[in-house]
């Protein structure tokens, strides 16, 4: 018999704050992330983007010096998301042999990789810092964060681009389901705006141009959307069955009812046009939780602000929900946050799972005018989600051709 798998714990830092209260209410506000890089690389290496939606409070101002010395800004970020989301499930005294991290990122240390290659140019191999390897490790972050809590349950990360992090949260699901696990701390992380990332971004024409108003760029649906904003964080979701939570007496804020992880094979950038795949990642997310389409209250859709990518998606939901999709009022909030490439999924995930627990679907910012391709039913500000259950789902795809989808339901 399944068990009723229950979120206990959130946490994040992120372009609109340091913590996932400080993420969420200025997320409602209708806040944007993004601002002009003030960094001398951006001048040096000429970059033709020079924005990014940046994390709002420093990882210096939060965590020890040796750790901010130690780990990459990846790893530094799932640092504070998770010891957020761990204080925020209340600490929870679990045996370490009960403890599991399913985490995510979509790049993994680029910042200690470019350094270290810098420094070996420049200085010799003399000079090449012993921890380069364990800094610049994909698993790097969760493994940093699995040390923290003391994890013997097993600590996976998922490398599955900007799906990452929505995978990662179905590993969970799985594990725990399987009894492998009484708790498991799950999320994704990133620190990828340097600039050979914005270079290379560029040059597949996937990231907006808007240096003149960088406030504005990131506009998921708008019918000028000219590509995502890199952005920078990490969130963190505490996961456990119901039963230990309540046993506990935790508090919960939503039931995690699952997810399905499946692949385009169409394209290495591309997403199918027609979104089949996406759309029956949807469809299996909804029937193995036991639900029907028409009961699916809120959409927080994966909507980067790229031409082909928004459009994609649309025509997936499209084949999921034809006319009833009139009627589900769906929330980009990549609009705000930028695009957090392997953390995408999991403040995203934070976002849904705290719409369930206040009954508030969040704003889409700078949506001037929409695209009439896609006549979706976009959240432009807060709006009060109906009593009763409510069922929601986040989409994740990213580059591969990965698609993940999971499922929420109010408590």
């Amino acid at each position: 018999m399944a068990k009723k798998i229950v979120i206990t714990g959130i946490g994040a830092t992120s372009p609109l704050g340091g913590t996932a209260t400080d993420t969420w209410t200025n997320l409602l506000a209708g806040q944007s992330g993004t601002s002009t890089l003030n960094h001398p690389w951006v001048a040096e290496t000429q970059i033709p983007v020079t924005f990014a939606a940046q994390a709002r409070v420093l990882s210096a101002d939060v965590l020890e010096r040796f750790e901010v010395k130690r780990l990459d800004p990846s790893s530094q970020f799932a640092l504070i998301a998770g010891r957020e989301a761990w204080a925020d499930a209340g600490s929870p005294d679990v045996e370490p042999e009960r403890v599991a991290v399913d985490w995510a990122t979509g790049i993994g240390g680029v910042w200690t990789l470019l350094d270290a290659w810098d420094t070996l140019r420049e200085r010799g191999p003399r000079r090449v810092l012993p921890m380069t390897v364990p800094m610049l490790m994909p698993n790097g972050p969760g493994a940093a964060l699995g040390m923290d809590l003391h994890a013997r349950a097993g600590i996976r990360t998922v490398v599955s681009a900007c799906a990452s992090s929505t995978e990662a949260l179905v590993n969970a699901y799985d594990r725990l389901q399987a009894g492998l696990a009484d708790i498991v701390i799950a999320g994704g992380s990133e620190a990828a705006i340097h600039p050979l990332p914005i270079a290379a971004f560029a040059a597949m024409h996937a990231l907006s141009t808007r240096n003149d108003d960088p406030a504005t760029a990131s506009r998921p649906y708008d019918i000028k959307r000219d590509g995502f904003v890199l952005g920078e964080g990490a969130a963190a979701l505490v996961v456990e069955t119901e039963e230990h939570a309540k046993a506990r007496g935790a508090r919960i804020y939503a039931e995690l009812l699952g997810g399905v992880v499946n692949s385009d094979a169409y394209h290495i950038t591309a997403p199918d046009p027609e979104g089949s795949a996406a759309a029956r990642a949807m469809i299996g997310t909804i029937q193995n939780a036991g639900l029907e389409l028409k009961d699916v209250s809120h959409i927080n859709a994966h909507a980067t602000s790229t031409p082909v990518g928004d459009i994609a998606e649309y025509n997936a939901l499209r084949r999921v929900f034809g006319d009833l999709l009139e009627g589900i009022p769906v929330s980009a909030t990549k609009a705000s946050t930028g695009h957090l490439l392997g953390g995408a999924g999991a403040i995203e995930a934070v976002f849904t799972v705290k719409a369930l627990a206040e009954r508030m679907a969040p704003p889409t910012i700078n949506l001037t005018e929409q695209d009439p391709a896609i006549p979706l039913d976009v959240v432009t500000s807060p709006r009060v989600l109906p009593a009763g259950d409510l069922l929601a789902i986040s989409n994740s795809f990213g580059f591969g051709g990965h698609n993940a989808v999971i499922a929420f339901r109010s408590v």
